[in-house]
């Protein structure tokens, strides 16, 4: 790392210690994949390690990691490999190692817009505020809260009708 001045080393440090696993959730939230939450991760962190010394605050590197996560999520489906790869089936999937996947509300959020996913993964998630998450994400508040109440519906909808919660949070 030649090249960096030590305080863009401590916003590396900071950012693997601290906000790695934020970086990891919201990159899963957007892909729904595991494997593809990871690429986008070390990508991140890449980018971070050429742009750290850009960072201003705590809070302008935690708004700057979930813009970047947003952005590295978004260019993965646009790229050409994505969209020539067809995803494993369940039967494949389910001999996978690892944990078997979540409940029902990880269910019901992966059937989620990706753009509604990422509101509400970082309105409840990253307890971030409205204003907040507007602010990284480039759009005004009132979308925010339409994203939240649309995301809001679309679960209470998904799981009621599966016999289970009616009563999403607001």
């Amino acid at each position: 790392m030649s090249g960096h001045s030590s305080r863009a080393d401590e916003w590396i440090a900071l950012a693997t210690e601290k906000y790695l696993d934020m970086v990891y959730r919201l990159a899963h939230a957007r892909t729904g994949s595991r494997q593809d939450a990871e690429d986008v991760t070390q990508e991140v962190m890449l980018k971070l390690v050429n742009h750290a010394g850009e960072i201003e605050s705590e809070r302008h590197l935690k708004a700057w990691l979930i813009r970047v996560t947003v952005n590295q999520g978004n260019s993965l489906f646009r790229s050409a490999w994505k969209r020539l790869t067809a995803p494993m089936n369940e039967a494949v999937l389910a001999n996978l190692p690892g944990p078997p996947p979540n409940d029902r509300l990880d269910e019901a959020l992966s059937h989620l817009n990706p753009n509604l996913r990422i509101a509400i993964h970082l309105f409840y998630y990253e307890d971030m505020s409205i204003n907040e998450i507007a602010e990284t994400l480039h759009i005004r508040p009132a979308a925010v809260k339409v994203r939240l109440s649309r995301a809001r519906k679309i679960l209470r909808d998904e799981l009621a009708g599966e016999g289970g919660v009616t009563d999403v949070p607001e």
